[in-house]
């Protein structure tokens, strides 16, 4: 009876400090920390509301970054005096010669015959003196002066037309958000494509190239939606007249979190960074805390282009020479989170710290008699 007693005096201190030693060292794990390489790779993918991906030779091909834009413009390919086509609504100018004095039309050396402003009509039509009704809608300038030229026949000698723009509704884009001069842009001065809309428009009002979002709208559609510096980079598009341009700031960012050197936030200064750039642009691994074998990236479902299609986990094993090269063809998007894993030494190095800690309060306490309190968790 008396050594059951002295057992159960000495295992009882024992007891307790080991308990308070577990619990300091939960309390010390937990801040800071994320998920334990056990929590995605120990649990069936069935269970989980995302997929787990490992990233091999085999998998990546799905996943591999878009290709670099480094194509001309495409504004390259589009004339500055493309035709545009005359509708409802456009002003136009039209002035009338003839080579000989003393014909209804003066001669070019003189002011011509200036019949003011032609508003095209509903029905698409203009009114002229001497040439009667002209149907214009549909047609370009030079079409249009052709047509004039031929209601003219029998009437003038050899006429000269010349038709111009003066001001038009139709053929204008909207271009509005973080823009210096929001509103109206008409397309029929040199204007083709969504970087000559917005540089027409003075240029976004604030914000770096990376950090902007164009959508394009079409007949109520959208029809693109791209950043900024990728237009500039050669994704630039035509647009058309009745197009809406809305640009809005949109910082591509994706997270960087774990045994990394620097963790945070990191802007995406192009559209196709890989794995293995961002993790270089945290500085890399922490040698002393990282798990080379689990290098993970969250992405979110896209919710509203595929509201089916589920969150997705994919994993990376560095100590795999292979995955080098996978990681270089893994694009990482916008919101993805990249989380580096501790080594599991690390995590039982950071448990046998804080019981070693408790063991030295215990001590403390017995040899001065005085009474510590512990840490709250």
């Amino acid at each position: 009876m008396i050594i059951w007693s002295l057992l159960r005096a000495v295992a009882q201190p024992f007891a307790i400090v080991l308990g308070l030693g577990i619990g300091v060292a939960a309390c010390s794990a937990l801040p800071g920390d994320g998920p334990w390489m056990g929590g995605a790779s120990g649990t069936s993918s069935e269970a989980l509301p995302f997929d787990v991906i490992d990233l091999t030779p085999t998998t990546i091909a799905a996943y591999l970054q878009p290709a670099t834009i480094d194509r001309p413009s495409i504004t390259s390919s589009l004339s500055a005096g493309g035709k545009v086509a005359v509708a409802a609504g456009d002003a136009l100018k039209v002035r009338i010669f003839e080579p000989y004095e003393g014909s209804i039309f003066p001669t070019i050396q003189k002011p011509g015959a200036d019949f003011g402003i032609q508003r095209v009509l509903d029905d698409g039509t203009i009114n002229i003196p001497f040439v009667g009704t002209v149907r214009v809608a549909g047609l370009d300038l030079l079409q249009i002066e052709r047509r004039i030229t031929q209601q003219l026949a029998g009437k003038a000698q050899d006429p000269q037309v010349i038709v111009e723009f003066v001001a038009d509704r139709t053929h204008t884009v909207m271009i509005s958000g973080d823009i210096k001069n929001p509103g109206r842009v008409s397309i029929l001065e040199g204007v083709r494509s969504v970087v000559d809309a917005i540089n027409r428009a003075g240029g976004p009002a604030s914000g770096a190239a990376s950090q902007l979002e164009v959508v394009v709208r079409r007949q109520g559609n959208v029809i693109l939606t791209a950043q900024y510096s990728e237009l500039l980079a050669g994704g630039d598009i035509p647009i058309q007249k009745g197009d809406e341009i809305v640009i809005r700031p949109n910082s591509r960012v994706f997270t960087v979190l774990g045994a990394v050197v620097k963790s945070g936030n990191v802007e995406m200064a192009k559209h196709n960074t890989s794995l293995i750039e961002a993790l270089g642009q945290a500085g890399g691994l922490n040698d002393l805390r990282a798990n080379k074998t689990g290098v993970y990236v969250f992405r979110m479902s896209d919710s509203q282009s595929n509201p089916a299609a589920r969150a997705r986990v994919f994993r990376l094993d560095l100590l795999q020479p292979v995955s080098m090269l996978v990681g270089q063809q893994f694009g990482l998007q916008a919101r993805d989170v990249v989380y580096v894993t501790n080594a599991p030494l690390y995590e039982y190095d950071k448990i046998l710290t804080s019981i070693y800690r408790t063991f030295s309060i215990i001590s403390v306490v017995r040899s001065t008699g005085t009474a510590v309190s512990l840490p709250a968790f």
